[in-house]
């Protein structure tokens, strides 16, 4: 099983690639994780933002691995302790298919890709900015692997 993020956005910051690359690093021994970056649509003064995020929606249905267990992102999603999403990468492992976690762009998922997904996870009902997001997942699977496999990371 593999799992990729695939996130709308591009040229992440220096210090969100480093981080990134090492939960990536640290995963390698549980679980193949990687990260797809999705061209954002086209904004600005005289520009549709549906058409936007349509455009990204085709890119990011486009970028999904085959039969792929398809989990979006999204505020209105479920929270998961980390507990919780231990057991939820349990789950997606008997599955027996790759994992394809989706980070929408600004506006968030178009409704394609919602319409795709086979469940929603939210990380907060706060906004988070979306290169913090890549981060914050990477970290948090890192630490369910980590659970699942009685490794030391997790002291709560």
């Amino acid at each position: 099983m593999k799992c990729r993020l695939i996130a709308t956005g591009e040229r992440a910051p220096t210090w969100v690639a480093q981080g990134f690359a090492e939960y990536q690093k640290r995963l390698s021994h549980w679980l193949p994780f990687d990260l797809v970056e999705i061209e954002p649509g086209l904004r600005g003064k005289g520009r549709d933002p549906q058409r936007a995020i349509e455009d990204e929606g085709k890119r990011v249905l486009a970028a999904l691995p085959k039969s792929a267990h398809v989990v979006a992102l999204e505020v209105t999603g479920k929270p998961y302790s980390s507990e919780q999403l231990a057991q939820r990468l349990e789950h997606w492992r008997t599955l027996g298919r790759d994992i394809a976690l989706l980070i929408g762009g600004p506006e968030g998922h178009a409704p394609d890709v919602l319409a795709a997904a086979h469940e929603k996870w939210s990380l907060s009902p706060l906004t988070l900015p979306h290169m913090l997001v890549r981060l914050v997942v990477a970290e948090q699977v890192y630490r369910a692997a980590a659970m699942r496999a009685n490794h030391p990371y997790h002291r709560a």
